[in-house]
């Protein structure tokens, strides 16, 4: 365990609290109180309370050093204006840990945020760790303690889920969720403001903590972005999954409306970006969020291969055979032993398929449910088994059959070589009675309902492809040392990337009509004229390019034409000449592009050229630096990835080749530092093995 992960485990396990600004007349303050007394709370309890007298059974010190003992935490109930006297007491007190709910901080605007930053100031001189403020704060369900000023329910045993939630309601609401149904949980942290503890810290501890299986995150906003992205590489590193329900989005640059990547990029699909690049599992609601994760927290990492469906039911099996093809996962045929031995079980109207319907036979023959299950999850080409099954938890359905069913269906999950899941038909809460069938029968259940069930297991699919990949140690992304250099037009960009390993089309800049038309006749072919200028980045706009001239008296009737019309155009620009290149005709355009994002930095940006990334934005992006092993990720992704593969008579493209060319550009961009907005290959052309840059664009910006 790190020095930071060690601090806030002394902070989640209090021994001894103090109530400051306890009262029976609060209702922050009681559900504090009750907290602890439905958690069996053993530790010491001080009420603080100016005026002293008796609250809860306790006389109330009149101050945190009034106490006379150690205290290792303050939960501090108290209004903003009193935070100075407050922070004070505690130092002289020797409390090095506290909780604060007060809000009229950071979320209350300017005059808030000057607060806030002066309880940081004030909190750091004192050596004083602070949750919040704005925050409920924290319940440890494992060592049955807490600082929480909201109401709980009678809470479950101790269990493998972790929540840590910006949101101190919705952090309440989740663990609501979890227990309704029957899922367990470790910690549940309310970070509120993060004054002080952030929630990439909180997950950092989590990922040390061997109580916590899976980290379900609730996010406003990143605060600490480099320190979160450590957090997750070291989760992504012990294999401990992370599971993201992330509101809102950074704010993409100004600057960068001078290119198309601010518009292709989008601020939520960055963050999307950082998920793939750390393996974090990202979802969309708060039932996805708590079902994912206790789904993860069971499976684990999955091992390579595809996913067995059953259920008692054909229109379940379709449903299922749907979700798992909008997920993305693989239903695999059965290997022929698998087939031959599901023959032996099934009755004669029955098919060995999967997805697996094991009939209404079952109803009338439950072990034919135990025996089917014990022959599926050996095949082969199998990693996870999703078995729908409903677990009683009422008398209504607690019957002999339903509990029959459950019980072979344990039987012949018991020996599965690979993780097995049983889901209930739709979201149900799981009561007491089931809770204690689940217990008794030993299967690994979820009641999630289908929907959840393969959303989730198709986020752990991509999980454990992560994980592995991160195992296999897969060649990191070489990244060029800096350079001082600021290419500004295009000639000085396309040089830049050719010298960093880019493949760029030949061009040669002719300062006058003559020079064109050597520089022409030397090619042998049609030709593209192109105005170079710093300061006209989109040459189409003012006249500035030719296309496809052939002949001494066409190249010199285009360049005459063209200077006399960009000149007339923008009379301010400085024109270095005119480019000379061959024109390339045929082939596939790509788009290339990379942008600076304010908190995860330089992203990049694939996409198909022409109407897929001008109208359809269909693009794909990651963090950078990225692999060659990346890129060809990023070309499977997107909607045109079968346009590469030929096309009417094209020829296919090459991926590793494009792989080679976009990893350098965007390693490029890298060495070109933080005063790069935007660098843009615009296209880059492929034909075949043929990879060029056509044009280029460098969008610079002020550093930081």
């Amino acid at each position: 365990m790190n020095q930071a992960s060690s601090s806030l485990h002394r902070f989640l396990h209090p021994r001894s609290i103090a109530f400051v600004g306890a009262t029976e007349r609060s209702v922050w303050s009681n559900a504090a109180h009750a907290t602890l007394q439905k958690l069996d709370y053993d530790g010491r309890l001080y009420p603080v309370n100016r005026r002293g007298g008796e609250v809860y059974g306790r006389n109330a010190a009149t101050s945190a050093k009034a106490i006379g003992e150690p205290v290792d935490m303050a939960l501090l109930m108290i209004p903003a204006e009193a935070l100075d006297e407050a922070l004070d007491d505690l130092h002289a007190a020797g409390i090095g840990n506290a909780v604060l709910l007060s809000s009229g901080f950071a979320e209350a605007g300017a005059e808030g945020r000057e607060r806030q930053q002066r309880l940081s100031a004030m909190a750091r001189e004192r050596g004083l760790r602070i949750l919040g403020p704005n925050c409920l704060g924290f319940i440890n369900y494992v060592d049955r303690s807490a600082v929480w000023t909201a109401s709980i329910r009678d809470p479950l045993p101790a269990g493998t889920l972790g929540i840590v939630s910006q949101s101190g309601a919705l952090a309440g609401q989740l663990s609501f969720m979890a227990q309704v149904h029957g899922i367990g949980l470790s910690r549940l942290v309310s970070t509120g403001n993060e004054s002080d503890i952030h929630i990439a810290e909180v997950i950092d501890y989590l990922v040390d903590d061997p109580h916590t299986q899976s980290i379900a995150v609730f996010a406003e906003t990143v605060r600490d972005p480099a320190r979160f992205a450590a957090a997750a590489e070291r989760a992504l590193a012990a294999a401990k999954p992370i599971v993201v329900l992330k509101m809102g989005s950074s704010e993409i640059t100004a600057q960068a409306a001078q290119a198309h990547t601010g518009s292709l990029v989008g601020d939520d699909r960055v963050f999307d970006a950082v998920c793939q690049r750390l393996g974090l599992m990202r979802v969309r609601g708060i039932e996805d969020l708590v079902f994912t994760a206790a789904f993860a927290s069971q499976t684990g990492v999955l091992p390579a291969g595809g996913v067995a469906a059953v259920s008692m039911s054909g229109g379940m099996c379709e449903i299922m055979a749907e979700r798992a093809d909008e997920e993305g996962l693989a239903l695999p045929a059965l290997a022929p032993a698998t087939v031959a031995a599901l023959g032996e079980v099934l009755p004669g109207y029955g098919t060995a398929h999967n997805p697996l319907d094991v009939t209404g036979a079952a109803m009338l023959k439950p072990e034919l449910f135990g025996d089917a299950l014990a022959a599926l999850v050996r095949d082969p080409g199998i990693g996870l088994a999703v078995v729908v099954a409903d677990v009683p938890n009422a008398p209504v359905n607690d019957t002999p059959l339903t509990g029959a069913v459950l019980k072979e269906v344990a039987r012949g999950l018991a020996q599965s070589p690979v993780p097995a899941i049983v889901c209930s038909h739709y979201v149900m809460q799981v009561t007491e009675r089931s809770r204690a069938l689940i217990e008794e029968s030993g299967v690994r259940h979820i009641a999630c309902g289908i929907h959840h069930a393969m959303s989730a297991a198709g986020a752990v699919r991509r999980w454990s492809d992560a994980v592995h990949r991160h195992r296999q140690a897969q060649a990191a992304a070489t990244v060029a040392a800096p350079s001082a250099d600021r290419p500004a037009s295009e000639r000085e960009t396309l040089a830049w990337l050719g010298a960093r390993g880019v493949p760029v089309v030949p061009m040669q800049l002719s300062r006058d009509v003559d020079e064109a038309v050597r520089f022409a006749r030397g090619l042998e072919a049609p030709v593209v004229l192109k105005i170079a200028s710093a300061q006209i980045p989109h040459k189409t706009e003012v006249g500035g390019v030719a296309l496809n001239l052939q002949g001494d008296a066409a190249v010199a009737e285009a360049w005459t034409a063209m200077h006399a019309r960009v000149r007339a155009a923008r009379p301010d620009a400085q024109i270095d000449g005119i480019l000379v290149a061959p024109m390339r005709r045929d082939g596939l355009e790509l788009f290339v592009g990379t942008l600076r994002d304010p908190q995860w930095g330089a992203v990049l940006a694939v996409g198909l050229g022409g109407i897929w990334v001008e109208v359809l934005q269909d693009t794909s992006l990651r963090v950078l630096p990225v692999t060659p092993a990346d890129v060809k990720d990023m070309l499977a992704e997107l909607r045109g990835s079968r346009l590469l593969d030929g096309w009417r008579g094209a020829p296919a493209a090459d991926r590793d080749a494009i792989a080679e060319a976009v990893a350098a550009i965007g390693n490029a961009a890298l060495a070109l530092g933080p005063e790069l907005v935007s660098l843009e290959v615009n296209p880059l052309r492929v034909q075949g093995r043929t990879v060029e840059a056509l044009d280029a664009l460098a969008v610079w910006g002020p550093a930081g």
